[in-house]
Protein backbone atom coordinates (compact mmCIF):
# COMPACT_ATOMS: atom_id res chain seq x y z
CA UNK A 1 0.00 0.00 0.00
CA UNK A 2 1.86 2.90 -1.56
CA UNK A 3 0.63 6.87 -1.18
CA UNK A 4 1.48 10.42 -0.55
CA UNK A 5 -0.53 9.89 3.40
CA UNK A 6 1.90 7.92 6.36
CA UNK A 7 -0.40 5.38 7.69
CA UNK A 8 -0.56 6.04 11.65
CA UNK A 9 0.03 2.63 13.81
CA UNK A 10 -3.83 2.32 14.34
CA UNK A 11 -4.52 2.68 10.33
CA UNK A 12 -2.12 -0.40 10.24
CA UNK A 13 -3.57 -2.15 13.54
CA UNK A 14 -7.06 -1.79 11.77
CA UNK A 15 -5.67 -3.50 8.47
CA UNK A 16 -3.96 -6.32 10.12
CA UNK A 17 -6.90 -6.93 12.41
CA UNK A 18 -9.15 -6.80 9.55
CA UNK A 19 -6.96 -9.88 7.76
CA UNK A 20 -7.23 -11.87 10.50
CA UNK A 21 -10.55 -11.57 10.88
CA UNK A 22 -11.28 -12.16 6.73
CA UNK A 23 -9.06 -15.14 7.52
CA UNK A 24 -6.05 -13.63 5.33
CA UNK A 25 -3.81 -14.37 8.27
CA UNK A 26 -5.24 -17.59 9.58
CA UNK A 27 -5.22 -19.03 13.23
CA UNK A 28 -1.82 -20.12 13.85
CA UNK A 29 -0.30 -18.57 10.39
CA UNK A 30 2.93 -16.30 11.37
CA UNK A 31 2.87 -12.81 9.94
CA UNK A 32 5.20 -11.18 7.99
CA UNK A 33 7.84 -9.35 9.77
CA UNK A 34 7.07 -6.25 10.82
CA UNK A 35 10.23 -5.11 8.27
CA UNK A 36 8.17 -6.45 5.89
CA UNK A 37 4.68 -5.31 6.85
CA UNK A 38 5.91 -1.88 7.34
CA UNK A 39 7.63 -1.73 3.48
CA UNK A 40 4.21 -3.14 2.12
CA UNK A 41 2.14 -0.08 4.13
CA UNK A 42 4.48 2.57 3.48
CA UNK A 43 5.19 3.30 7.32
CA UNK A 44 8.09 3.12 9.86
CA UNK A 45 8.34 0.06 11.43
CA UNK A 46 8.24 1.29 14.53
CA UNK A 47 4.46 2.33 13.60
CA UNK A 48 3.92 -1.35 12.62
CA UNK A 49 5.65 -2.66 16.22
CA UNK A 50 2.73 -0.12 17.91
CA UNK A 51 0.34 -1.62 15.70
CA UNK A 52 1.68 -5.39 16.50
CA UNK A 53 1.54 -4.33 20.48
CA UNK A 54 -1.86 -3.41 20.33
CA UNK A 55 -2.80 -6.49 18.36
CA UNK A 56 -1.22 -8.40 21.10
CA UNK A 57 -2.97 -6.76 24.58
CA UNK A 58 -6.37 -7.55 22.33
CA UNK A 59 -5.32 -10.94 22.17
CA UNK A 60 -5.42 -11.34 18.11
CA UNK A 61 -1.66 -12.23 18.06
CA UNK A 62 1.31 -13.43 20.06
CA UNK A 63 4.18 -12.19 19.41
CA UNK A 64 7.55 -14.00 20.71
CA UNK A 65 11.10 -12.12 21.29
CA UNK A 66 12.87 -15.22 18.87
CA UNK A 67 9.46 -17.04 17.08
CA UNK A 68 7.65 -14.27 15.23
CA UNK A 69 4.81 -12.74 15.81
CA UNK A 70 1.73 -15.38 15.04
CA UNK A 71 -2.52 -15.42 15.06
CA UNK A 72 -3.74 -17.20 18.47
CA UNK A 73 -5.54 -20.39 17.44
CA UNK A 74 -8.96 -18.77 18.98
CA UNK A 75 -8.50 -14.40 18.13
CA UNK A 76 -12.08 -13.59 17.98
CA UNK A 77 -12.94 -15.62 20.94
CA UNK A 78 -10.56 -14.36 23.06
CA UNK A 79 -11.12 -10.63 22.07
CA UNK A 80 -14.31 -11.19 22.54
CA UNK A 81 -15.36 -13.98 24.77
CA UNK A 82 -17.44 -12.59 27.26
CA UNK A 83 -20.08 -10.74 25.45
CA UNK A 84 -22.31 -13.30 23.98
CA UNK A 85 -23.36 -13.79 20.83
CA UNK A 86 -27.73 -13.28 21.26
CA UNK A 87 -28.68 -15.71 18.59
CA UNK A 88 -26.14 -18.30 20.09
CA UNK A 89 -27.47 -17.63 23.62
CA UNK A 90 -30.60 -18.55 22.46
CA UNK A 91 -30.26 -21.53 20.46
CA UNK A 92 -28.00 -22.94 23.20
CA UNK A 93 -31.39 -23.22 25.51
CA UNK A 94 -32.81 -25.25 22.84
CA UNK A 95 -34.86 -22.46 21.16
CA UNK A 96 -35.69 -20.63 17.89
CA UNK A 97 -33.86 -17.55 17.39
CA UNK A 98 -35.42 -14.65 15.72
CA UNK A 99 -34.88 -10.59 15.50
CA UNK A 100 -36.19 -7.32 14.88
CA UNK A 101 -35.12 -4.04 14.15
CA UNK A 102 -37.03 -1.66 15.25
CA UNK A 103 -34.94 1.74 14.58
CA UNK A 104 -31.20 2.86 13.25
CA UNK A 105 -30.85 6.37 13.70
CA UNK A 106 -27.76 8.51 13.58
CA UNK A 107 -28.21 11.63 16.41
CA UNK A 108 -26.51 13.30 19.08
CA UNK A 109 -25.65 10.94 21.77
CA UNK A 110 -27.17 11.81 25.11
CA UNK A 111 -25.50 13.16 28.04
CA UNK A 112 -25.20 9.71 29.93
CA UNK A 113 -24.00 7.97 26.60
CA UNK A 114 -21.20 10.94 26.48
CA UNK A 115 -20.57 10.03 30.29
CA UNK A 116 -20.41 6.06 30.05
CA UNK A 117 -17.68 6.95 27.18
CA UNK A 118 -15.89 9.80 28.93
CA UNK A 119 -16.51 11.73 25.97
CA UNK A 120 -17.25 16.41 26.39
CA UNK A 121 -17.73 17.27 23.08
CA UNK A 122 -21.13 16.57 21.46
CA UNK A 123 -20.64 13.59 18.76
CA UNK A 124 -22.98 12.31 16.36
CA UNK A 125 -23.67 8.08 16.79
CA UNK A 126 -25.53 5.23 15.38
CA UNK A 127 -28.36 4.61 17.57
CA UNK A 128 -30.16 0.82 17.16
CA UNK A 129 -32.76 -0.38 18.76
CA UNK A 130 -33.41 -4.14 18.18
CA UNK A 131 -35.48 -6.87 19.45
CA UNK A 132 -34.20 -10.65 20.10
CA UNK A 133 -36.89 -13.46 20.15
CA UNK A 134 -36.69 -16.65 21.65
CA UNK A 135 -39.52 -18.86 20.49
CA UNK A 136 -41.47 -16.37 18.81
CA UNK A 137 -41.40 -14.59 22.39
CA UNK A 138 -39.66 -11.36 23.68
CA UNK A 139 -36.05 -12.16 25.03
CA UNK A 140 -34.28 -8.89 24.84
CA UNK A 141 -34.99 -5.35 24.12
CA UNK A 142 -31.88 -3.74 23.15
CA UNK A 143 -30.78 -0.22 22.89
CA UNK A 144 -27.10 0.33 21.18
CA UNK A 145 -25.27 3.50 20.36
CA UNK A 146 -22.03 2.62 18.14
CA UNK A 147 -19.46 5.21 18.22
CA UNK A 148 -19.34 6.11 13.78
CA UNK A 149 -16.17 7.96 14.19
CA UNK A 150 -14.61 4.28 15.05
CA UNK A 151 -16.53 2.09 13.71
CA UNK A 152 -17.53 4.05 10.38
CA UNK A 153 -18.00 0.85 8.83
CA UNK A 154 -21.61 -0.26 10.76
CA UNK A 155 -23.57 2.26 8.41
CA UNK A 156 -23.17 -0.17 5.97
CA UNK A 157 -24.24 -2.78 7.05
CA UNK A 158 -27.92 -4.50 6.79
CA UNK A 159 -29.54 -4.62 10.27
CA UNK A 160 -32.56 -5.59 9.26
CA UNK A 161 -31.16 -9.04 8.59
CA UNK A 162 -27.97 -9.51 11.14
CA UNK A 163 -28.11 -7.86 14.70
CA UNK A 164 -25.49 -5.23 15.63
CA UNK A 165 -24.71 -7.51 18.74
CA UNK A 166 -24.03 -10.10 16.15
CA UNK A 167 -22.17 -7.86 14.21
CA UNK A 168 -19.77 -6.19 16.83
CA UNK A 169 -18.90 -9.39 17.99
CA UNK A 170 -17.58 -10.81 15.14
CA UNK A 171 -15.70 -7.74 14.17
CA UNK A 172 -14.45 -5.32 16.62
CA UNK A 173 -12.79 -7.23 18.97
CA UNK A 174 -12.56 -4.82 22.04
CA UNK A 175 -9.59 -4.17 24.42
CA UNK A 176 -11.62 -2.71 27.54
CA UNK A 177 -14.82 -3.36 29.05
CA UNK A 178 -17.28 -2.01 31.26
CA UNK A 179 -20.46 -3.84 32.41
CA UNK A 180 -23.34 -3.60 35.16
CA UNK A 181 -25.86 -5.39 36.10
CA UNK A 182 -29.67 -3.98 37.46
CA UNK A 183 -32.52 -4.27 38.15
CA UNK A 184 -35.63 -1.92 36.66
CA UNK A 185 -39.09 -1.78 36.65
CA UNK A 186 -40.78 -1.88 32.98
CA UNK A 187 -42.69 1.16 31.82
CA UNK A 188 -42.53 2.62 28.36
CA UNK A 189 -40.64 0.65 25.40
CA UNK A 190 -39.30 -1.55 27.61
CA UNK A 191 -43.21 -2.80 28.55
CA UNK A 192 -43.88 -2.71 25.30
CA UNK A 193 -41.51 -4.33 23.41
CA UNK A 194 -41.11 -7.05 26.29
CA UNK A 195 -44.70 -8.09 26.20
CA UNK A 196 -45.14 -7.79 29.92
CA UNK A 197 -46.92 -5.56 32.55
CA UNK A 198 -45.54 -2.12 34.04
CA UNK A 199 -44.08 -2.27 37.12
CA UNK A 200 -42.69 -6.07 36.59
CA UNK A 201 -39.00 -6.42 37.46
CA UNK A 202 -36.84 -6.58 34.57
CA UNK A 203 -32.87 -7.23 33.84
CA UNK A 204 -30.65 -4.89 33.00
CA UNK A 205 -26.97 -5.86 31.09
CA UNK A 206 -25.29 -2.38 30.75
CA UNK A 207 -21.78 -2.58 28.43
CA UNK A 208 -19.45 -0.49 27.19
CA UNK A 209 -16.56 -1.16 25.09
CA UNK A 210 -13.37 0.30 23.70
CA UNK A 211 -10.52 -0.50 21.64
CA UNK A 212 -7.87 1.62 22.77
CA UNK A 213 -9.15 4.91 23.52
CA UNK A 214 -11.42 4.45 20.85
CA UNK A 215 -14.88 4.16 22.06
CA UNK A 216 -16.92 1.15 20.16
CA UNK A 217 -20.27 0.75 21.40
CA UNK A 218 -22.77 0.79 24.62
CA UNK A 219 -25.91 -0.86 24.98
CA UNK A 220 -28.50 -1.33 27.56
CA UNK A 221 -29.74 -4.88 26.96
CA UNK A 222 -33.32 -5.40 28.95
CA UNK A 223 -34.00 -9.08 29.47
CA UNK A 224 -37.68 -10.65 29.57
CA UNK A 225 -39.16 -11.75 32.85
CA UNK A 226 -37.86 -14.96 33.96
CA UNK A 227 -34.63 -14.04 32.03
CA UNK A 228 -31.07 -16.30 33.08
CA UNK A 229 -28.23 -15.79 32.42
CA UNK A 230 -26.24 -18.32 30.11
CA UNK A 231 -22.47 -18.66 31.06
CA UNK A 232 -20.04 -18.02 28.03
CA UNK A 233 -17.29 -19.46 27.45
Amino acid sequence: MTGQTRLSWTDVRDTIRDRILSRTYAPGDKLPRDEDIAAELGCARPTVHRAMQDLSQIGLVERKRKGGTHVRADPVTRATFDIPITRREVEQRGSKYDYQLISRTVADAPTAVMARFGIRQPVKMLRVKALHLADNRPYIFEDRWVDIRSNPDILDVDLESESANEWLVRNKPYSRLDVRFYAMSAEGESAEYLATNAGAALLVIERTTWLGHDPITTVQAVAAPGYQLVAQN
